[in-house]
């Protein structure tokens, strides 16, 4: 545990030391992705926020402590299932409460779990990336004092998002859970994100 600690310290310092590199560059707002809109219709509580200003968090032994413990309990509890096999239907973003999902079910889980610990919401953006195999996949974005972490169902490990390989397309706002911006490559992501 302790090593892990360090190499996530090392991390952030080596992310921390040009801004460029640790923070993700953030263009016009975008469409949402379908998954998002439908999961708000279903749960209207988990969207209903106010416009509210942007806060990082700050990166401490303890909050890089949580975020561990929160992405190995998620992805060794949830157990991975395409959004057909699970619903019969191509995309279907929602908790896991079954103990099946795909990468979006993953990242809510976590953001639920963190924010019901007391993380700020606006701190917790769920994120459209393309994967090293180009295809779509969902993770969960920190925004920390340190720069930008990635919680992944494909990695045990927390990476500075530019650590992962892989092409950021979109995110939630920070300030309005229901914007979305645009991440520096304009290539549109595909409609339906993997279960991997």
């Amino acid at each position: 545990m302790a090593a892990v600690i360090v190499m996530a310290m090392t991390a952030t310092a080596r992310a921390g030391a040009n801004d460029r590199v640790g923070f993700a560059s953030v263009g016009a707002e975008t469409r949402a992705p379908i998954g998002w809109v439908d999961f708000c219709n279903d749960n209207p509580s988990d969207c209903r926020y106010s416009t509210s200003a942007p806060r990082d968090i700050v990166m401490t032994q303890t909050a890089w402590k949580d975020l561990v413990r929160v992405n190995r309990w998620v992805n060794e509890n949830v157990k991975p299932l395409t959004d057909m096999d699970h619903w019969g239907v191509v995309e279907k973003w929602s908790y896991p409460t079954d103990g099946y999902g795909d990468c979006e079910d993953y990242v809510l889980q976590k953001r639920k779990m963190l924010i019901d610990a007391g993380w700020p919401r606006e701190a917790l953006l769920i994120t459209v990336v393309r994967d090293k195999k180009g295809d779509g996949h969902a993770v969960l974005t920190v925004k920390s004092d340190k720069g930008e972490f990635i919680l992944d169902n494909q990695n045990e490990e927390i990476l500075p998002w530019t650590d992962t390989g892989y092409r950021f397309v979109k995110r939630q706002s920070q300030s309005d859970v229901n914007v979305w911006v645009s991440l520096g490559d304009q290539r549109p992501a595909i409609a339906a994100v993997s279960a991997q």
